[in-house]
């Protein structure tokens, strides 16, 4: 029995959603985290300080959701908040308002399953507008419909020692904190797999961080600024003893 415990906490994928007044689609999200094939599944949704109906669209899912809460304080707080408390050997980030497709997390999953050694894997994503979307707001979206690989929120899988040794997201972003995640992933060895496969579908709509937020482009050249320096420090030569 202590055996079958072991393994069940070995097997567990902790799946970690932010989520800012996101009542419109969390649900359509938890629900497709819950038609995952996996024996052990952890969905932790962390409010990050919503004003909306949110709480009350995770408590319709009668326990099949933790649920945590915070001060209005960004999604890396809130993605940090949710590692905290959970309890999967793998971890998953999936955004309030995006879909997992059916098959997601077993070919994920089947990688690192595999191959001890592999702490990563990531899978590919397809965009689409939300279709409650009026004509006129539906157009504006300029995007290829194309499954493309993508390391981002939703289409990886790691290890949860992994996600230790590179450590936390930057509470200093308030976007692009995932990419710097990745990027300091990179810098710190940490191996990936790409698996074949469509994972996520990315949901376009009036409310993306992207689009209420004009001033995000900041952000992101701070990530690719300290990317930049990070490499440039690991290939400069070492001084004179």
């Amino acid at each position: 029995m202590i055996g079958a415990r072991r393994d069940s906490a070995q097997r567990r994928v902790s799946v970690v959603i932010p989520c800012y007044n996101g009542e419109r689609y969390i649900a359509d999200t938890i629900r497709s985290v819950l038609r995952q094939k996996h024996d052990s599944l952890e969905i932790i949704v962390v409010d990050d300080g919503s004003t909306d109906g949110s709480r009350s669209a995770v408590a319709s899912f009668n326990g099949e959701v933790v649920y945590l809460q915070q001060p209005h304080g960004g999604a890396a707080r809130a993605r940090n908040l949710g590692v905290e408390r959970a309890s999967g050997a793998l971890l998953a980030f999936l955004d309030a308002d995006d879909l997992w497709t059916d098959n997601a997390l077993r070919a994920l999953a089947a990688p690192l399953e595999r191959d001890p050694a592999l702490g990563m894997t990531v899978g590919l994503m397809e965009q689409f507008v939300s279709p409650e979307l009026p004509d006129g707001a539906r157009h504006g979206f300029r995007f290829s419909p194309d499954p493309v690989p993508a390391r981002m929120c939703g289409t990886v899988l790691m290890r949860r020692s992994e996600f230790d040794r590179v450590g936390l997201l930057s509470p200093h972003l308030e976007s692009g904190e995932f990419t710097d995640w990745i990027l300091r992933a990179e810098a710190a060895g940490l191996t990936f797999a790409t698996v074949a496969e469509l994972v996520l579908r990315r949901r376009l709509h009036l409310l993306n961080h992207g689009v209420v937020r004009r001033d995000a482009r900041k952000d992101y050249v701070k990530v690719v600024k300290a990317a930049l320096d990070r490499r440039r420090a690991a290939a400069a030569p070492e001084g004179p003893a």
